[in-house]
């Protein structure tokens, strides 16, 4: 929760927030122009949040349903808030997906505690 407190993000804590490299970080904002974070005096990249949810929706566009760069690119430019809600809703499924086997295993090891016989 404390992270979404920031307001701007270096490229380190960028790539081990989605991990990926700061490489492929700066690959991207070459390619894609809905990724452009700014620069503090000092030259250090500061993504914003909207940043980060580009980087999120061209990885999954990428690197999850295997489009090309041009592919992804065209994506972005032509439905981008239809990705976008696609992406948002398979995150929030994910989340519920992972609490509900959270649940199983606290339940496994309750039904173990109170029989041990099983």
């Amino acid at each position: 929760m404390k992270k979404d407190l920031k307001l701007f993000y270096n490229i380190g804590e960028v790539s081990r927030m989605l991990n990926v490299s700061e490489t492929l970080l700066r690959f991207w904002e070459k390619e894609f122009p809905h990724i452009r974070p700014g620069k503090s005096p000092g030259g250090v990249r500061q993504y914003r949040k909207e940043d980060i949810d580009a980087i999120k929706l061209v990885y999954h566009l990428v690197k999850v349903k295997g489009m090309t760069l041009p592919g992804a690119r065209q994506v972005l430019t032509d439905s981008r808030e239809a990705e976008t809600k696609k992406l948002e809703a398979l995150e929030r499924l994910q989340a519920v997906k992972e609490e509900l086997l959270a649940i199983k295993r606290e339940l496994e090891g309750i039904k173990l505690y109170s029989n041990p016989t099983k």
